[in-house]
């Protein structure tokens, strides 16, 4: 019999639910043709090795593997063009999702004229569970914005269209429905089903800073990323906050009696040091650097931000004697400069990104 459903299942650290979930899937998917492709980013904890002798047992389960990449996003995107099912569904591991909606949602796809069906936590009949106050108030500051910035209208937007919209996904961060949502080149009809989330049974949640930094990048690409590179703003960004660092940290030396010299030298090693490192975790965690590779790393970032502060000096002094105000004169060395620091550090240190 045809594969009629494919369950795409991202994986990191996940080896103790994994068998549980797909004992949960056999139940409720009883009388369909499907498959389940869990999509690993190389586990350190053997997930995949758990996955792959769970493909040996059944053969309805496949592993992708995944080596030097990581994302949800991208996961799902993979897992998703590696079936030929018409039907395509994405869920956690976590076994937070709600796997017996999933027979009534193939149902409303196969009997009705929609595109994609959502399992929703904010409309009638659905809830999130044991949520501390602060998680929903994060969630829900999340839907509003994907609401306001990118037009979509679903209650709850974090939970046959894949194909028209696969070339302009982002593949960004962990929200794979809001990619898929505001890339469609065609509105998509959507039909919302209640479900109440789970809490985690076994493993660490995988929501953190970074996690919230990745949804901001993927607004960000969705509503200026045919005009600039959200990778760039993420960068532009950190070296903002750098300058506010700079800024404490030769308040603090001078407070605490340095000469100039030194509390501007010591301000100067704190804020590179500190832009690499939050550009490092968060602009190029796809491509962050560990170990050795970190230090070898940093020396070359603080190269090219050397020769980046020359450009700025350079271009500043030269608008500024053709006549130009202080203001304009400053701005233009920065644009120069941290253009300057964008491009050389993402050819030097991450080692040419797939998009700069």
């Amino acid at each position: 019999m045809p594969i009629e459903l494919a369950v795409v299942i991202p994986t990191f650290n996940e080896i103790d639910n994994v068998e549980e979930l797909l004992s949960r899937l056999e139940r409720v998917l009883q009388g369909v043709a499907f498959e389940v492709i869990f999509v690993d980013d190389d586990s350190p904890d053997g997930t995949a090795e758990r996955l792959q002798a769970l493909s040996r047992r059944f053969p309805r389960v496949r592993c992708l593997r995944r080596v030097g990449r990581r994302g949800l996003s991208s996961a799902c995107v993979e897992g998703m063009l590696a079936s030929g099912a018409p039907f395509l569904a994405v869920m956690d591991a976590d076994l937070q999702h709600d796997e017996a909606l999933l027979p009534g949602m193939l149902g409303v796809l196969r009997d009705e004229p929609i595109d994609i069906v959502v399992g929703s936590r904010f409309v009638e009949g659905g809830a999130v569970g044991d949520w501390e106050s602060s998680r929903q108030s994060i969630s829900a500051v999340a839907t509003r914005l994907s609401q306001r910035l990118l037009g979509l209208t679903l209650a709850d937007p974090m939970s046959g269209a894949f194909q028209a919209a696969v070339y302009r996904l982002s593949s960004i961060g962990f929200k794979i429905l809001v990619d898929l949502l505001a890339s469609s080149p065609t509105p998509l009809r959507v039909r919302e089903l209640p479900y109440v989330f789970r809490n985690r049974l076994a493993g660490e949640s995988k929501l953190d800073n970074r996690v919230a930094w990745d949804y901001l990048m993927l607004l960000a690409d969705k509503t200026i990323g045919r005009f600039i590179s959200p990778r760039f703003v993420s960068f532009a960004a950190i070296g903002a906050s750098g300058v506010l660092v700079h800024l404490a940290v030769l308040r603090l030396v001078l407070g605490l009696g340095g000469d100039f010299v030194f509390a501007q030298s010591s301000a100067v090693m704190v804020a590179m040091v500190g832009n690499f490192l939050l550009n490092n975790a968060l602009t190029y965690r796809d491509q962050r650097l560990r170990g050795w590779a970190m230090v070898a790393g940093l020396l070359k970032f603080m190269a090219a931000c050397g020769l980046g502060a020359v450009a700025n000096v350079g271009v500043a002094s030269y608008v500024h004697g053709d006549s130009a105000g202080w203001l304009l004169s400053g701005l233009a060395g920065i644009i120069i400069g941290t253009f300057w620091n964008y491009v050389a550090t993402a050819y030097l240190v991450w080692l040419r990104p797939k998009r700069i």
